[in-house]
């Protein structure tokens, strides 16, 4: 089966693994570059846009720069890795390199991510302090990404 995706050309590759994925999921797929899995997870979404299909993102700098990656990045990784554990998704999609680097242990993950919904009853205290765990500045005005402010408090 994997032989007739080697064997395609163009955006077969993305039609026959939107169609695998489909009749059985969720699929993990290792690319050669950054660049493939990002074709991938487009093409793969425009065959077939029912499909979630996630591409876990490279830190896109090097092991020893002096500086962070982009907080947005940090993000997505983030909540790809949160769909990875909890099988929300159709397709995962990892470039070689990216899949080559340690990845936290799920209960880092755990205890730094949360998954909120519409018209869901919160418990504020409890948000608040995983808000602060998981790395956001409690802020009386929010300004920048990585800050959270509470306004209100009511309940319905």
């Amino acid at each position: 089966m994997a032989r007739s995706a080697l064997a395609a050309s163009g955006s077969a590759d993305s039609l026959w693994l939107s169609r695998e994925a489909r009749a059985r999921r969720p699929i993990v797929v290792l690319t050669a570059s950054a660049q493939d899995a990002e074709r991938l997870r487009e093409e793969a979404a425009w065959f077939d846009p029912g499909l979630r299909v996630h591409r876990l993102p490279d830190w896109e700098i090097l092991p020893y720069d002096q500086f962070s990656p982009h907080p947005d990045l940090v993000s997505e990784r983030l909540a790809t890795l949160w769909q990875f554990a909890h099988g929300a998704f159709d397709i995962g999609i990892v470039p070689v390199t990216t899949a080559l680097q340690r990845l936290p242990p799920r209960a880092y993950l755990a205890g730094r991510t949360f998954h909120l919904e519409a018209k869901e009853r919160l418990d504020l205290e409890a948000l608040r302090a995983q808000m602060v765990l998981a790395g956001y500045a409690h802020v009386q005005q929010v300004m920048t990404p990585g800050e959270f402010c509470v306004r209100g408090g009511g309940s319905r």
